[in-house]
Order: C-alpha cells, then structure tokens, then sequence
C-alpha cells in the first residue's frame, strides 16, 4: 500500500539559498535570477542542512494578506549522496494526517477515528499532535520532524528542546492507561538508521529511554523527499548504541 501513496508538492520554485537569518527570514535567488526573501517555517538551528549556496525549493503564495510571497520547502544537501531535505516544519503533521488515513504504518493497530491537536498532560497545557482511537486503548501519537545526521543516521533533537522533554514526560503520564507512540518524521530519504540526538541535548535522550522503559513506543518513520512528492519508506532502525 506504501508504495501508491504519496503526497504531492504544488509546483514549486528553485533558486539557491543565500542567507538565512532571524530565524524566519531567507534570502533566495531564484533561477529566474529574481532575489527574494522568502519564510523559513522551521525556527530551529537546522543543524547540517541550511548551507548557504545549496539549490533550494520554495513555493508562491496568492494569499494578498501575507508579508512573505514565498516559503522555504526544501534545500538539497550532499553528504553520504545528493539529498533533497524537508525543511517546513508545518508539513510533517499534515503529511501524517494523509498516512494515518491511509493506514500505512501497521504498527498502529486498527483505529477508526483520528483526532488531531488534543489537549493532555497533567496541566492541560500541551497539545498531542494526532489521538487515535477504536481499540481498547486510546494511541497518543507525537510528531518530531528530524533532519539531523551523522552519516546515515538520523537524529533528534539537533538543538536543547525543554518543549520535547516535556512532550516525553507528559507521553509518560498518559501510559499505561492508553498507548504513546513518539513518531520520528525523518524528512529526507538517505537515513535508514536513527539514534537520539544525546550529544545536541543530553537530557532529552534520558527522558527517551525512561519512557521506552515505561512502555513508549518509538516509530522513526523514513520519507523519501522529492521536489515532486513525499512517499514513505517504512521504519529506520533504532540505534542506542550510537
């Protein structure tokens, strides 16, 4: 079923980055030879893919209401081989949204109902990205875009998340009473292996695997990125030992 899915890109625009900066902002010649500045949706540090000189994709907006005309989707890298990667981080929960009705990821079980941004934890304050439901057991599923690398491995977090680390702690909260899946959305298609990011945010990776002790199911979930489409690959092997 995998393999007839996909999500498709509008047309996109390419053009070469030429700086990023304030977080949002990137300043983009397109090959039109038009410069731009276009919005950077993901606010992290994109640790080893935001390279200055590097071909990028962005796409046009007809909304008259927007400051920016155009966002930054994709940048391609050259590590282990020349890789489109995923850069908006408002993507991967739509694109979970088309899988988890799609029932491609197994692991998951038999739901029926997809309910998406629901308040939990012990404050009420945060928000799981997808509450599955129709088995015994409500599925919590939280959604971590991942584009960090060493080599063919992915990783996550690429920076210190005190947010991700109350993510894993409120996951814990809700087991054993209902199931917690932490979902991996590895944004770029040369990784077949994942590890967490423990060198970028020590803490991070501890709360990880007390939660995997506690029951945390872990789904690192490889997509194959194109400036056409996104298909899914099926799951990255789990690497602790890296």
């Amino acid at each position: 079923m995998a393999s007839d899915w996909s999500y498709p890109y509008p047309d996109l625009l390419p053009g070469v980055l030429l700086k990023r900066y304030k977080r949002f902002l990137a300043d983009i010649r397109l090959d039109s030879g038009e410069e731009i500045t276009a919005h950077c949706p993901n606010t992290g540090p994109m640790t080893g893919v935001c390279h200055v000189g590097n071909r990028v994709l962005v796409s046009p907006s007809n909304n008259p209401n927007r400051k920016l005309k155009y966002t930054w989707e994709l940048i391609e890298v050259h590590d282990t081989q020349p890789t489109w990667v995923g850069i908006n981080t408002a993507l991967p929960n739509r694109v979970m949204k088309s899988v988890l009705k799609a029932h491609l990821l197994p692991e998951l079980g038999n739901y029926t109902t997809i309910r998406p941004e629901v308040k939990y934890g012990k404050d009420k304050k945060s928000r799981i990205d997808f509450v599955l439901e129709g088995e015994s057991q409500p599925i919590y599923v939280e959604v971590k875009n991942t584009t960090w690398t060493d080599g063919n491995l992915a990783l996550f977090p690429d920076t210190v998340t005190e947010r991700g680390q109350k993510h894993l702690m409120d996951l814990m909260d809700v087991m054993p009473d209902c199931r917690a899946v932490m979902l991996y959305f590895i944004n770029r298609g040369d990784c077949p292996r994942f590890a967490p990011g423990d060198s970028a945010d020590p803490k991070y990776g501890e709360l990880l695997r007390e939660a995997i002790a506690k029951g945390l199911e872990v789904l690192p979930c490889r997509f194959d990125v194109t400036p056409q489409e996104i298909r899914y690959l099926g799951l990255a092997e789990l690497d602790f030992e890296y």
